[in-house]
């Protein structure tokens, strides 16, 4: 089917996916803009008390939405994997249209927490499907810019659609900001309607069978990397607001320029990434857990100057976001003919790695160590993060770099260019 379309259909359809996933990056980082703006509002007796108090409770937000994320994968994914992807897809932007709305009309903390949860379950699986359906529109040899095409829309996100909306927010209500996401999820799904042709799932994918991938060593591996190495720069990025107004001293009207620059940073990271990964996964992964640890100690060292804030989020963004579509290709790489799960659950690990550098950020913020001390917290997870990696390679390479791909044992050989 892909093969017969022709290019400009597929750049059409390939917008469509990444127009899900500049919705899905709008709705999951809007909230780092607005977390003083929702604090204030939601949790209004601990704002009055203590805005470091309310500003870390208010991180629960973005906890419970990257819990979501953990959750929905792997228990959506299994279910659905022998359905038409482009069905699956559409149920799955409606999904975010109706939850996004929740979160923007609830009335209390608790509602919209619970609200952002529901909101993140098919974040996962939409992401999952979405780059398999890329990399069928890209052919063969190119899953890595597939994946990176889908991120893509992420990526953007982050220099225009949040800043923007974070502007909305900040000068209209948070609550304003989060209809806007879900005009967002809306389009998606006329898009998504419009310009992805029909695409079989995979007819004899089973629950049992989706889910022995959790039976390979290297899958837990691959996800425990992302998990506590992303968990690095969500510890510091989280609380890049109060960071900016707070450390550096600039006004609250340019934390949306901060914002542009590390979405800036991530688009030209995801594209630079998605290159590099079908060129070498396991060199990508070690590469850019690297530049992450170092973005992260330059942001430590410049946070107080206001132009070594905007250097170091720009690096920063632009390392996590290459490597997010290496830890993808590679959990594709070991998980054999789970695929499908094996594309989601990478969003789970991802996002467990979200939910713990919020926490623990969170929990140096309230110890009173201040607002740079979650930077100093995500380089020992991105450390953690890079260890895990190594191991993981260590013991692929005494078990001689076998790996099983489609039901075939196959002689590992990522790190060879591919065509």
């Amino acid at each position: 089917m892909a093969s017969a379309l022709t290019p400009g259909r597929v750049r059409f359809a390939l917008l469509a996916l990444a127009l899900g996933g500049f919705g899905i990056g709008c709705t999951e980082f809007v909230i780092i803009g607005l977390l003083p703006t929702v604090a204030a509002d939601l949790l209004p007796g601990v704002y009055a008390a203590s805005t470091e108090q309310a500003n870390a409770q208010a991180g629960w937000l973005i906890s419970a939405y990257a819990l979501g994320v953990v959750v929905g994968a792997p228990t959506i994914v299994p279910f659905v994997a022998r359905f038409s992807r482009k069905r699956l897809l559409l149920v799955f932007a409606a999904w975010f249209v109706f939850a996004t709305l929740l979160s923007a009309v609830l009335p209390t903390f608790g509602l919209v927490l619970v609200a952002r949860f529901l909101a993140a379950l098919p974040h996962g699986a939409y992401f999952g499907v979405a780059a398999l359906v890329a990399a069928e529109l890209m052919g063969p040899g190119n899953r890595g810019r597939g994946t990176a095409y889908v991120l893509g829309g992420l990526t953007i996100a982050n220099v225009i659609g949040v800043p923007a909306i974070t502007w909305l927010g900040q000068n209209a209500s948070w609550r304003i900001a989060y209809l806007a996401v879900a005009a967002v999820f809306a389009l998606t799904l006329i898009m998504v309607a419009l310009a992805v042709p029909p695409m079989a799932g995979n007819p004899a994918a089973t629950v049992r069978g989706e889910l022995k991938a959790f039976a390979r060593p290297q899958v837990w591996f691959a996800l425990a990397t992302g998990a506590i190495g992303f968990g690095g720069l969500f510890a510091a990025y989280t609380y890049v607001a109060p960071l900016a107004t707070t450390v550096t001293g600039i006004d609250a009207a340019l934390v949306p320029i901060v914002l542009i620059v590390f979405g800036a940073g991530m688009t030209v990271g995801n594209l630079f990434g998605g290159w590099f990964v079908d060129r070498g996964v396991k060199r990508a992964v070690l590469v850019f857990f690297v530049a992450i640890i170092v973005s992260l100690a330059f942001l430590l060292v410049v946070a107080a100057n206001p132009v070594g804030l905007f250097i170091g989020v720009f690096f920063i963004g632009a390392s996590a976001a290459a490597l997010s579509p290496a830890i993808q290709v590679r959990l594709m790489d070991v998980a054999g003919d789970s695929q499908t799960i094996a594309a989601a659950v990478n969003h789970s690990a991802l996002n467990l790695g979200n939910s713990l550098g919020a926490f623990l950020g969170g929990l140096t913020i309230a110890a009173g160590l201040g607002y740079t001390s979650p930077i100093a917290a995500g380089i020992v997870l991105s450390i953690l993060g890079i260890a895990v990696a190594l191991i993981s390679f260590g013991v692929e390479r005494r078990g001689g770099g076998r790996l099983q791909l489609h039901g075939e044992p196959l002689t590992e050989a990522i790190d060879a260019p591919q065509s």
